[in-house]
């Protein structure tokens, strides 16, 4: 028997991707409420020594970094403290397995689809965002996260305001969600100054801070291609129950349209800790010191739909959630070569849609996706696809080049 006074039992939190915009956002709450968490693995990228910040002051228990050539400096920057190292890509994906009540996946692209799913077999919550652990291997996913009882909770921002706005209603109440978008550096640009448009220019993200891929992903609007996709798979809705409004100031984050007629929306400031903070208090609330919304201060707000013409990886998107099977893994797998390209200035910002594009358009069957090999295959096949479409560009490019100096 206990008395009223029994402290109560710390929960057991791993992050995944701590060092990136959202991880370094979740290990600021953390950082506030340390009397009631327990830390068990915090995992990096590449960049050692904020790592080994991070687990200094959670206490963790385990440090993991993916780039192994990295792993003398994290053991060295943690020497004496006690927490345990680790490196390379099979630690990652032990550090996703390791009991927790709570995990952020927060690892971007393909290279989360492992450790989020080790992850979801805990059968505890986890908060999701990673997209493309639902874009690439949503059946898959959702099949582990049902078969362990776990809890999937969306930290993407529109997705969380989906979430909230719903409150207890079931999906049978809805008649469509609404997804926003910012409409990013490029949302009143001429497809020529889209053409032109530089990495250093297409970084310029009007109201949020993020990482370079998400910000690109924003201003070619696939982040929101990406969004309709796994909002399908998170509410179970088909493509035509998903719409996309531009909302340039970033206040409402998204909305139900129920089939009453009502329209509820989740608001609030631009801050990730925001949607990170809902799921981890879920299904609580918690104190955040993030800026409170003043709706005066704005005055207006604006809606515009989004232009599919000017912002193709939107248009394709859809497409292959209409198409189901490996579409949708390719589809997320030539846009990370595609932004990778661009920002190393081997394509141009359209290029971008155009290598998505030619890659879907490349493919010559459509199977359905049930395991994870057959998820990373298609991923593999994609890039592949992306990148044999970027050479030819490229190579075109070149012998025009070479044709005009013979000619000049």
């Amino acid at each position: 028997m206990t008395d009223g006074s029994a402290r109560p039992t710390r929960r057991r939190i791993t992050v995944l991707g701590s060092t990136g915009s959202i991880g370094t956002s979740t290990v600021d709450l953390l950082a506030r409420i340390p009397d009631e968490i327990e830390v068990r693995a915090l995992v990096g990228g590449c960049n050692a020594v904020l790592l080994a910040e991070q687990a200094r002051r959670l206490n963790a228990e385990v440090a993991v970094i993916h780039d192994e050539s990295r792993h003398a400096e994290l053991k060295s920057c943690l020497a004496g403290t006690g927490i345990r190292t680790a490196a390379g890509r099979q630690a990652v994906i032990e550090a996703g397995a390791m009991e927790a009540d709570w995990t952020m996946a927060a690892i971007t692209g393909a290279a989360g689809l492992e450790p989020t799913l080790a992850a979801a077999r805990n059968g505890h919550a986890v908060a999701l965002a990673n997209k493309e652990a639902l874009v690439c291997a949503g059946d898959v996913m959702l099949r582990a996260v049902a078969e362990a009882g776990a809890t999937l909770l969306p930290v993407d921002s529109e997705h969380n305001a989906i979430a909230q706005s719903l409150g207890s209603c079931d999906m049978e109440s809805v008649e469509k969600i609404i997804l926003t978008a910012s409409g990013g550096p490029f949302r009143k640009s001429s497809i020529e100054e889209m053409r032109a448009a530089t990495p250093e220019k297409a970084l310029k993200h009007p109201t949020w801070t993020m990482g370079a891929k998400i910000t690109i992903d924003s201003a070619s609007m696939a982040n929101k291609g990406l969004e309709v996709i796994e909002a399908a798979r998170l509410f179970g809705l088909t493509e035509d129950r998903i719409d996309v409004l531009v909302h340039p100031q970033s206040v409402v984050h998204g909305l139900v349209q129920f089939r009453d007629g009502s329209l509820v929306s989740q608001m609030g400031s631009a801050d990730m800790r925001i949607p990170i903070a809902h799921t981890l208090a879920w299904p609580k609330r918690m104190v955040t010191p993030c800026e409170r919304l003043d709706l005066a201060a704005y005055g207006r707000l604006e809606f515009e739909a989004p232009d599919e013409v000017r912002f193709a990886p939107l248009r394709l998107a859809r497409q292959v959630l209409r198409a189901g099977g490996a579409a949708p893994a390719v589809f997320s797998a030539a846009n990370e070569v595609a932004v990778d390209a661009f920002l190393n200035r081997r394509i141009g910002f359209l290029g971008i849609g155009e290598t998505i594009d030619a890659a879907l358009q490349a493919m010559d069957e459509n199977p359905e996706l049930r395991t994870l090999d057959d998820v990373l295959h298609w991923d593999a096949r994609g890039r592949a696809l992306a990148e044999a479409h970027i050479l030819r560009q490229n190579g075109s490019q070149r012998n025009d080049v070479s044709e005009n100096a013979l000619n000049a």
